[in-house]
C-alpha cells in the first residue's frame, strides 16, 4: 500500500521556493504517493509570512499546488478540536494544527521540525 501524506507548511515552501532543499529520497516518497495534502493552515501561514516580508514564494500557493496534484486538506472543528487535546510540546497553533490533520488522518507528516515527532505523529523527516 502506497504512503499518505501531509506537507508542512516548511516543506511546502521549499517544494515551491527552493525545491532543491528537499533531499532526492522525499522527492521519489512524494513521486510514488498515494495521496500529497497540504493543509489550509499552511498556506495560511505563508500568506501571513509572506505579507510579512519574512519569506518571499515563488508564484502562489494555490497555483503550485493545483499544478503539483497536491490535495487541500481543510481547517475544520474536528482537527481544531485535537489540536486543543494535544499536550504543549509545541506553542506553534499552525504546527499543532497540522500535527492534529496527520494524526485524525492517518498521514504520515514530511517535516524538518523534530519536535513535532514527540506527539507521536508519523514523520518523513527532511
Amino acid at each position: 500500500m502506497k504512503a499518505q501524506y501531509l506537507l508542512d507548511s516548511n516543506v511546502l515552501f521549499w517544494l515551491n521556493s527552493d525545491p532543491g532543499r528537499v533531499p532526492a529520497g522525499v522527492i521519489a516518497e512524494l513521486d510514488a504517493a498515494e495521496a500529497v495534502y497540504f493543509s489550509a493552515a499552511s498556506a495560511w501561514e505563508l500568506a501571513i509570512k509572506q505579507s510579512l516580508g519574512k519569506l518571499r514564494m515563488s508564484g502562489s500557493i494555490s497555483a503550485f499546488v493545483e499544478r503539483a496534484g497536491f490535495l487541500e486538506l481543510a481547517v475544520t472543528t474536528k482537527f481544531a478540536e485535537a489540536a486543543a487535546q494535544l499536550p504543549m510540546h509545541h506553542r506553534d497553533p499552525f504546527d499543532r494544527l497540522i500535527v492534529a490533520q496527520a494524526m485524525s488522518e492517518g498521514l504520515v507528516l514530511i517535516t524538518s521540525d523534530r519536535r513535532l515527532a514527540s506527539y507521536g505523529v508519523k514523520t518523513l523527516p527532511v
